[in-house]
């Protein structure tokens, strides 16, 4: 059986139009600190993903067992729970990246988009819609840093995951015959403020619904 209009809204309204990182604004620390590199952002991507949606099914499970006063307590030890264990499989299989994602790993536990989607749906909502709920966030917020990325990397030091892709620049092969340069401004993290408002920017010129009322 098919998903309802309603639970189909779940996950697709947050890719785009309710982007949690564009709209919403939540979450932009890592999306600005990791976004240098293509291939951070995707294990980032990843990461936040099992995290959210692993976290929204439990405390969905959860939600009648959780005393009010301790459920900010409760959903911040399984975000650590969760956490810890990203953190022990990237160590054990992509040690590198472990290290270049550093403390950004540790900091989804204080994630906006996490803490928020578990307190204002799971807390509220049974398990499939929950597990959807969260699939759409975290595709939402993997969108956002892959776009990013995507166009730091590329403009930065013309490669995507590390593949040079316009050529040689020290052999002066493909686009960098015609004497374009390597752009390393795109490498320090104010262009990554730069690039995340560009995205913002594109968003709300294609969907005007967006943009604030300022009367």
């Amino acid at each position: 059986m098919g998903l309802s209009k309603k639970d189909t809204k779940l996950v697709t309204d947050p890719l785009w139009d309710n982007n949690p990182v564009t709209v919403q604004v939540l979450g932009i620390c890592s999306a600005l600190a990791i976004t240098a590199q293509l291939k951070a952002a995707i294990v980032m991507s990843l990461s936040f993903t099992f995290v959210l949606v692993m976290g929204n099914v439990t405390i969905s499970l959860l939600r009648n067992v959780i005393p009010p006063k301790i459920r900010i307590i409760a959903q911040l030890i399984v975000a650590a729970a969760l956490v810890i264990v990203v953190d022990f499989v990237l160590k054990a299989y992509v040690y590198d990246l472990s290290k270049q994602l550093s403390v950004y790993v540790g900091l989804i536990i204080t994630n906006c988009i996490l803490m928020g989607r578990f307190e204002a749906f799971a807390l509220g909502n049974p398990p499939g819609k929950s597990f959807l709920d969260a699939i759409g966030n975290a595709g939402g917020y993997s969108i956002a840093l892959l776009i990013v990325a995507f166009f730091r990397e590329l403009l930065g030091s013309g490669t995507l995951l590390g593949f040079q892709v316009l050529g040689d620049p020290i052999k002066k092969t493909g686009v960098y015959a015609w004497g374009y340069e390597n752009n390393g401004f795109m490498l320090l993290a104010p262009m990554a403020l730069v690039t995340y408002g560009i995205v913002v920017w594109v968003q709300r010129s294609r969907n005007k619904a967006l943009i604030e009322d300022s009367h």
